[in-house]
């Protein structure tokens, strides 16, 4: 017998006729045999409202007093689906996330789950019944409830799915409930003789008002088209980018714990998405989806001093407050100077100022801010194994006159700041420069490899070698970091522009020349440290350097003969690889700190959701390498 995990969003349980509709789906599956497990979310503008209501009282709720009214929303859709369930004549039982130990952190409206327990769902599904379970919310080692933020209720039914899979995996089960007792002061996995029945396949499904993920939102793009298949690692950095398509963290734990997962409508039986292990035809996809995150705010702090730690101290002080920074784009030294800009969500650019500002005084540095920016990106597994993507992108953008205020880019994906007025003009014209508009296998035409590796399990665990290697171990601490390996790149150097006038068509003027020379880039990254001027840098093989060299020094004459070129040959970049890297705010304070431990000055930063990337001296490379290995324990 299989388990399948059915997750209904807010819009699919709205109303009584919805719920009753998803009953329905819920007993179909049954009566095809399956065990079947229930998240559901609260109905409609449920949330939206509980909000409302608590700013009728006060305009700063506290924290734990959110949770407690927020999560009564969820409540409220497991009690009704139960109901729904058994009046179509079949067993049913709701569930809270404290009642069947969903226990997590004491981060207030955005925890992250530490364990879940099992054994009261398993009995439950033992007598036959639909488990319906309340998504989005736990409770903490102090039986405090707690909310897990933005998406919460896709994370819960994937980390559902992956502990019932990797309970039959190891063929043990959780104890009655993961709180901590004030006795033991532990929280366990451990067996008993209750293992699933051998053969059972997990399988999750997450069913919204959509039928599936779409190349980008067709709201803004009519001509968006449905992808059939895409890979956790592109749906991930997707999610991270502003697509509403699913929440990161549920897509870490489906990479982490190889659950398979299909979005789907909850209005229609249409096939939806699979969101799959990355399959070899993928790559030749240069790329697959572009997104646009509206409500983003630019910070920039100008004049820190150039030396080692002071990435560490000011992304640590932000990471001390939960607060997850997005682009990050640090400019070259100069004068003993630099310039750090990044991104935040614009909600939470109040918390981030109220901790730079004593940090900037104290280093004698300037704290600038910009909230009407907007982020358009592209995302693609073939970025790796294709150059000219961001020429491409950038030729598009300078098109439609549209500027750049910070360029950063990841492994498979390219972001760009631009202007809020131009965001959604300028997401239409990259989502048509790459003509993700018309079919390609796994997007309207057949992927038979991708049917064919839908459910293959590979001869290695997705799960990194330098976590544990019993799966209980690992779901004991689910949302940890888990990071898969460091590596060292030392064959590239570096082209930086400094001073260049902020204008649109300015960068693509240059990496058209660059292209035309036939020579591939790496890393790129623009920030504004000064009004009206730009400063560009990016990465090339260290053999094209000179012929990089003089094709920008040329290019940039006809542009702007006011601003200066250099190269630098000796340089390094280092790689941390995972899932999750840029949510997990404490990947780049531990990777900054250990690099300023060692006194190794960072040059350049990247990051995205499976990689954080600094450029450091040449000389330190190897040093920088050794000492991130131990520090990730890889």
């Amino acid at each position: 017998m299989s388990l399948v995990v059915q997750k209904f969003g807010g819009s699919s349980v709205a109303d009584a006729e919805r719920i009753t509709a998803a009953a329905r789906r819920a007993i179909r599956a049954r009566q095809a045999g399956n065990q079947v497990i229930v998240v559901v979310s609260a109905r409609g503008d449920t949330t939206d409202e509980l909000i409302e209501l608590a700013r009728e009282i006060t305009e700063q709720p506290p924290a734990r007093e959110m949770d407690m009214l927020l999560s009564t929303g969820e409540q409220i859709s497991i009690a009704l689906m139960a109901m729904a369930i058994q009046s179509l004549g079949q067993p049913a039982i709701s569930f809270t996330g404290a009642q069947i130990g969903i226990v997590t952190d004491s981060f207030h409206t955005k925890a992250r789950i530490k364990n879940i327990s099992t054994q009261r769902i398993r009995h439950a599904l033992d007598e036959g019944k639909v488990v319906i379970v309340a998504g989005f919310q736990g409770v903490d080692e102090n039986y405090n409830i707690t909310t897990l933020g933005r998406g919460g209720s896709d994370t819960t039914a994937v980390a559902l799915a992956a502990v019932m899979k990797h309970e039959h995996a190891s063929g043990v089960r959780s104890q009655e409930s993961g709180v901590r007792s004030q006795e033991s002061n532990t929280s366990e996995l451990t067996p008993d003789s209750c293992a699933l029945p051998p053969g059972q396949e997990v399988g999750c499904e997450l069913y919204t008002d959509v039928d599936g993920v779409y190349t980008t939102d067709p709201r803004l793009v009519p001509e968006a088209r449905k992808i059939d298949f895409i890979s956790y690692d592109e749906v991930l950095e997707l999610a991270s980018v502003g697509a509403n398509v699913l929440h990161s963290r549920s897509i870490e734990f489906a990479k982490k714990f190889d659950v398979p997962l299909q979005k789907r409508s909850s209005f229609s039986d249409a096939e939806g998405t699979w969101i799959v292990p990355e399959a070899d035809w993928m790559r030749d996809i240069v790329v697959c989806g572009a997104a646009l995150l509206k409500d983003e705010a630019r910070v920039m702090i100008d004049g820190v001093p150039d030396q080692p730690g002071i990435s560490h101290r000011i992304f640590s002080a932000i990471a001390e407050q939960n607060i997850v920074v997005d682009m990050i784009a640090q400019n070259v030294g100069s004068g003993g100077k630099a310039a750090i800009g990044f991104t935040v969500l614009r909600n939470e650019l109040p918390a981030t100022l109220a901790v730079l500002r004593p940090l900037a005084i104290e280093m004698g540095a300037r704290v600038q801010h910009d909230e009407d920016v907007s982020k358009v990106s592209v995302v693609g597994t073939g970025m790796r194994t294709h150059s000219g993507v961001a020429e491409k992108m950038f030729a598009a953008l300078a098109s439609e006159n549209i500027n750049m205020k910070m360029i950063t880019t990841g492994d498979i994906k390219i972001s760009v700041l631009v202007d809020k007025a131009d965001g959604v003009r300028a997401l239409r014209v990259v989502h048509q420069a790459f003509n993700l508009h018309l079919p390609r296998p796994g997007a309207g035409l057949a992927a038979a490899p991708a049917a064919q590796q839908l459910f293959k399990r590979r001869a290695t665990p997705l799960v990194e070698e330098s976590a544990p290697k019993d799966p209980l171990a690992r779901l004991a601490s689910m949302e940890d970091i888990v990071v898969s390996d460091v590596l060292l790149e030392m064959g590239h150097g570096r082209i930086t522009i400094a001073e260049l006038a902020d204008k649109p068509g300015n960068c693509s003027r240059i990496f058209q020349a660059i292209a035309a020379g036939g020579i591939v880039v790496d890393v790129i990254v623009q920030n504004l440290p000064q009004v009206g001027r730009a400063e560009l840098s990016f990465s090339v093989p260290r053999g094209d350097l000179d012929r990089a060299m003089a094709l920008t020094q040329d290019v940039v004459r006809t542009i702007d003969p006011h601003a200066r070129v250099s190269a630098d040959a000796n340089i390094a970049k280092v790689f941390v690889l995972g899932v999750g890297m840029r949510t997990h705010t404490g990947v780049a304070r531990r990777m900054f700190g250990e690099l300023a431990a060692r006194g190794i000055n960072i040059g350049m930063i990247n990051t995205s959701e499976v990689c954080v990337s600094v450029v450091v001296d040449r000389a330190r490379g190897e040093e920088a390498l050794e000492c991130l290995k131990k520090a990730f324990s890889v």
